[in-house]
């Protein structure tokens, strides 16, 4: 059987449109936290529409400047922005990359070095997440997070 070349070039168009896209599933999302969230024994967290949709609002928003400014919502929140396509393991990984700075005897950061994106992502009282992308206006991608019930209470250990 003849298989037309239109219809090869469209077969690799969606595939290539199906890998692009699943980076950046709920799913890979979620993978990505509930990873480092079960490196230190803590349960895993469940998707969120409502905080994806508080996500794709914030995310539309800084999508003219890419400025990384928390939103000051009723959720914690994680960002994240790079100059490349940044997809949603690269960004859960860059906060989970925080753990080196976290001291857990003296339940803080170390040497001066940001820790909270870390603690966010594994405190064990948040069960819900919602995360968005959006390309910049400068060409940048931002990303962003939510969690609910918020964490880093100051005094709390996130586990």
């Amino acid at each position: 059987m003849d298989i037309p070349k239109l219809s090869i070039l469209s077969i690799c168009l969606m595939v290539a449109l199906q890998l692009a896209c699943a980076q950046n599933s709920p799913g890979d999302f979620l993978k990505a936290h509930n990873a480092g969230r079960a490196q230190v024994g803590v349960p895993p967290l469940a998707w969120n529409e409502t905080l994806v949709a508080y996500a794709q609002d914030y995310a539309k928003k800084r999508s003219g400047d890419c400025a990384m400014k928390h939103s000051d919502g009723p959720y914690g929140e994680n960002l994240a922005a790079g100059s490349w396509d940044v997809n949603a393991k690269e960004a859960v990984q860059m906060w989970l990359d925080e753990k080196k700075f976290y001291d857990v005897g003296s339940n803080s950061c170390i040497g001066g070095e940001p820790c909270l994106h870390y603690t966010q992502v594994v405190w064990r009282g948040s069960t819900h997440v919602g995360c968005a992308r959006a390309k910049c206006s400068n060409g940048w991608t931002f990303v962003t997070c939510n969690y609910d019930p918020p964490g880093n209470y100051v005094g709390e250990r996130p586990y």
